[in-house]
């Protein structure tokens, strides 16, 4: 289907005047080529003079309109997106004042309010999609216009233009806010108590999911109609989202990285935390790896910290008494007095975290970077979910500049350009859902409604900070995550890459001459060379954002691109020969029973071959004892036949049941990322079933 029917099943009847006039700027298209303006290039002398009467030139009159129109649909849309939303922002207004009474009115009032709610959470998505097909025409427009008029190129500088228009690059957050906080006077919702101990530790099941860009919104306004969005600081936080920053320290071989990659009883990852743009205070944390088969669960600690005391802290000159000392000082400006228990595990914490950086030699590594809107009742945790958007990791150490190590800080000098390589943006957002239910509590209904809207795409234990350093310091590790192989983060992953892919030399050097160098194929969504760093300028979250015409969701046309050369994407940026393996690691539960399953398949198979070699003894020696007259002669040596067929297919049986076994432990054991169903012998039945297959 053309982008010009597309466009007309997919806009809203009402809204049709405001739309962008595809057909019209694609005649005007049409109407130069005609012309005959791609016939030659167009002739502009560098120098000119300012007493010089010119004439108008009939052929362009056409190019001309043609702009014309494209600049009056954009400011069309412009001012049509911005009068909708003061509409909805006025409308907004008086449903606050309606629901700030909500206590006083009856059920069916409520309900009332509710449907407006959702009415008007309906109209701002309607909204973004309006701006979305705009946007999306605009692109094809000037894309259809290169590709007719190669002579006169104009897409590079308007696609840059029109990036920049307020209703692209506009931030109506404050909408959901608005909204968020409707829903919850109609809740009732009542906050919880702030938790300000020095030491604080967190014990809840966490689920990731990725979701695309432009579902974004939708599942923000499914989540507040159950969950308020969390401002932090409403004072200074009229948005949605907060910037956040975590320094994951590490050292050369990536210890860290492969614990939590294989998901080891006991794995650690720490980093320091902050909030905002500034940064007095900052989190130092420390996550922690249980096996939940056991019955054990993950824990997040973490203690505050000042940010002048980091560097002392990682260099060991800020010791625990000094801590002490500090956060007894600081609790009685607020007029408060450090119990014992809040000293000891401040203590404990403070001595067990400042053990693993010195015994691990761990330094600064790689920075997460990223705007999280969070959803939950203020302070009390027990649901909490988190959508992370724009977001990107960072080298600690700059490549071609001072580390960290030797400029006394512990996160990158923000005056430092930062290289294409020392960066890597992630093409999705990503949805956290966190629960701390208390035994016999379920999750909310809406949980797994949200699960099941088909928005989101589950990914088991996937983590930032494996992605991040997987895909910045590929000389470092020895395996990488599952996720890396998935189509829609290739092309992001490839422009961090060492290396530009190059995926046929002899090819580019057929196209070049002699003396010069063979062409290196670079994705369309490689980076400058040289970038700012996110956190300058007036907005950060601006510099964040993919190209959206690269990224389209799971498995873009940028992502199916890479996923057509001759070998996988990443094993190539890791320069690794198609010949050679590397392990690829997926986060498999394993459990105890499963042991127990695959010898019980065993000892089953074993079962059934002893059965049939029994049956084939018994049958030989019921052939021997036979009497030997002509009339049973032949029934004989049938016997003796079918028990000789017998005995080698329940030999075959042990030997097959036995391999089976030693491959299935094997793959077990290392958590591998296949099968471990038998696929040959029978039906495909996973270890855990409990049907009387042999197999299960």
């Amino acid at each position: 289907m053309k982008y010009g029917q597309y466009l007309e099943t997919k806009m809203r009847p009402e809204w049709k005047d405001n739309y962008i006039d595809y057909k019209a700027l694609k005649d005007l298209i049409k109407a130069q080529v005609e012309q005959g303006t791609t016939g030659q290039a167009s002739y502009s002398p560098r120098t000119t003079s300012l007493t010089v009467q010119r004439y108008n030139n009939k052929n362009n009159s056409t190019e001309e309109t043609f702009f014309k129109k494209l600049e009056a649909d954009v400011e069309k849309v412009s001012k049509f997106t911005q009068s909708l939303v003061e509409k909805l922002r006025a409308e907004l207004a008086k449903m606050q004042a309606k629901a700030a009474n909500a206590e006083k009115e009856t059920k069916a009032t409520k309900d009332q309010l509710l449907k407006e709610a959702h009415r008007i959470g309906d109209d701002f998505l309607q909204l973004e999609k309006f701006v979305n097909l705009n946007y999306m025409g605009f692109h094809k427009i000037l894309k259809k216009h290169d590709k007719m008029l190669p002579h006169a190129p104009c897409r590079q500088f308007y696609v840059s233009h029109l990036h920049q228009q307020p209703w692209v690059q506009g931030n109506y957050s404050d909408l959901l806010v608005a909204l968020s906080n409707v829903y919850s006077k109609l809740r009732g919702d009542t906050s919880g108590v702030k938790n300000e101990d020095s030491a604080q530790g967190f014990c809840r099941s966490t689920t990731k999911y990725w979701v695309r860009n432009e579902d974004v919104s939708t599942v923000k306004h499914h989540i507040l109609q159950y969950l308020p969005v969390f401002q932090h600081d409403k004072k200074n936080f009229s948005g949605d989202a907060q910037l956040i920053n975590s320094v994951y320290l590490d050292n050369a071989s990536a210890e860290l990285y492969h614990g939590r990659l294989d998901k080891k009883p006991g794995a650690l990852a720490l980093r320091i935390r902050w909030y905002g743009n500034t940064h007095p205070i900052v989190f130092v944390e420390r996550k922690t790896h249980k096996e939940s088969w056991k019955g054990e669960e993950s824990v997040k600690e973490r203690f505050l910290l000042a940010e002048d005391k980091v560097v002392p802290f990682l260099d060991g000159d800020y010791t625990l008494e000094m801590a002490l000392k500090d956060n007894a000082e600081a609790a009685a400006k607020k007029g408060k007095t450090l119990g014992q228990a809040e000293i000891d595990d401040f203590t404990r914490l403070f001595t067990e975290i400042y053990q693993a950086i010195d015994s691990k030699q761990l330094r600064p590594m790689v920075r997460t970077q990223y705007m999280r809107t969070a959803f939950q009742i203020p302070f009390d945790s027990t649901v909490r979910t988190s959508l992370d958007t724009n977001l990107c990791m960072i080298k600690e150490n700059p490549e071609d500049g001072p580390t960290c190590a030797a400029t006394g800080r512990w996160y990158r000098d923000p005056n430092l350009p930062i290289h294409r390589t020392e960066i890597t943006r992630f093409p999705h957002a990503v949805l956290e859902v966190k629960l701390s239910l208390k035994e016999g509590q379920v999750s909310p209904p809406w949980v797994q409604e949200m699960i099941d809207s088909g928005y989101l795409v589950e990914l088991h234990k996937f983590s930032k900070f494996i992605h991040g350093t997987c895909t910045l310091f590929p000389e470092m590790v020895r395996a990488v995550p599952y996720w890396v192989d998935d189509e829609s983060v290739r092309s992001s992953m490839i422009a961090s890459a060492p290396e530009p892919l190059v995926p046929d030399l002899s090819k580019a050097a057929d196209k070049t001459g002699p003396s010069d160098k063979p062409r290196v194929h670079k994705p369309d969504t490689l980076l400058s060379d040289d970038i700012n760093h996110p956190l300058l300028g007036d907005n950060p979250t601006l510099k964040l954002m993919p190209n959206p015409e690269d990224i389209k969701g799971f498995g873009g046309p940028a992502a199916a691109r890479a996923a057509r050369m001759e070998a996988p994407a990443w094993m190539k940026w890791l320069g690794i020969a198609p010949n050679k393996k590397m392990a690829t690691s997926t986060m498999m539960r394993i459990e105890p029973k499963t042991f127990f399953a695959n010898e019980r398949t065993f000892l089953a198979w074993l079962h059934m071959a002893v059965t049939i070699g029994s049956i084939s003894a018994a049958l030989l020696g019921f052939a021997s004892d036979s009497p030997g007259s002509d009339s049973t002669a032949l029934a004989r040596h049938s016997v003796e036949l079918i028990a000789l067929l017998l005995l080698p297919v329940g030999m075959f049986m042990v030997v097959y049941a036995l391999y089976v076994f030693t491959w299935r432990a094997g793959n077990i054991a290392k958590k591998k990322a296949v099968h471990v169903d038998d696929r040959v012998s029978c039906s495909p039945l996973t270890l855990h079933s409990s049907s009387g297959c042999p197999c299960g």
